[in-house]
């Protein structure tokens, strides 16, 4: 890969961290210790499905999650085997301070308590955010 290319892929995972919703699935995922479903993190944000899904497609072609099909449902979490940059650029995100993401957090928190046998089986629950646009 030539040095080029290494610089515009460092900058491309810092533009990806640079929109508050990436930032915050970013930290979110940093802090989970699990892998969570799309569904559960539109919940946790309540950010329209859409929004969340493309946010963690950026995310995921800068190489900061990675993503994990069961079945119908899409699974993300952080890639392992991370290079030096990109492991920093992740700490960043899970350095913001914890009163920042606490409404995150604790939607987060309390969606993980639907998961039957430790999957999410369910769905988007807040159905107004299916359809809303911003």
């Amino acid at each position: 890969m030539s040095r080029q290319t290494q610089v515009a892929s460092f900058a491309a995972a810092f533009q990806a961290l640079s929109e508050p919703t990436r930032l915050r699935i970013a930290a979110l995922l940093c802090r989970a210790g699990r892998d969570l479903c799309v569904c559960e993190l539109v919940d946790a944000l309540e950010e329209p499905q859409y929004h969340v899904s493309r946010s963690l497609r950026i995310l995921q072609k800068a190489g900061l999650v990675a993503e994990r099909r069961e079945g119908k449902w899409v699974h993300y979490g952080l890639p392992t085997g991370l290079d030096p940059f990109r492991e920093l650029a992740l700490k960043a995100a899970a350095a913001i301070p914890e009163a920042v993401l606490a409404k995150d957090r604790r939607e987060l928190n309390r969606r993980l308590t639907l998961r039957e046998d430790g999957k999410c089986l369910l769905g988007v629950q807040k159905t107004h955010l299916l359809s809303r646009r911003n």
